[in-house]
């Protein structure tokens, strides 16, 4: 009678186990459901996206600008290469197609330079600054964002 006892309460204890191993199946495939959904979401975050835009994008005003001035009675050149930086890459876009009114606007404000200005670190700053100002203006009233984060100088000779 020990006997038929204890084989009795064998099967009632795999009964309970079955429902039990169940519930833990999932309870796992749940929690492995809910962090791949977390991980997507949190992919798709402003956060990440940022994290995507500060890829650096370049866009070289290509070929490089050259233009005449005056220093007193001589006659100066002045050859100056020039790339756009931004982060975003609608910025570069709009700067592609606004190429030609970038280059009138940059052309216009390398010419109306003087000699002992620029022909100084200070003065290429100042130069590079207002430059970038230009490039951002004509962006801006296109995109209605100035997009353009950067301006450098990659040549500048003077003669």
């Amino acid at each position: 009678m020990a006997n038929e006892e204890q084989t009795a309460a064998a099967p009632a204890a795999r009964k309970r186990r079955g429902p039990l191993l169940i519930g833990a199946v999932a309870l796992l495939a749940l929690a492995g459901g809910g962090y791949v959904w977390r991980t997507q979401k949190a992919a798709h975050t402003p956060a990440s996206r940022q994290a995507e835009s500060k890829v650096e994008l370049y866009l070289p005003m290509d070929p490089p600008f050259v233009v005449n001035f005056r220093d007193g009675d001589s006659l100066r050149y002045l050859q100056v290469a020039v790339t756009l930086m931004a982060h975003d890459p609608q910025a570069i876009e709009t700067a592609k197609s606004a190429d030609p009114v970038i280059r009138d606007a940059l052309v216009s404000l390398f010419s109306n330079q003087e000699y002992a200005v620029i022909s100084n670190a200070a003065g290429r700053e100042k130069l590079q600054k207002q430059a970038l100002e230009a490039v951002r203006k004509i962006v801006q009233a296109r995109l209605a964002r100035p997009g353009i984060d950067a301006l450098y100088f990659t040549s500048f000779v003077m003669q």
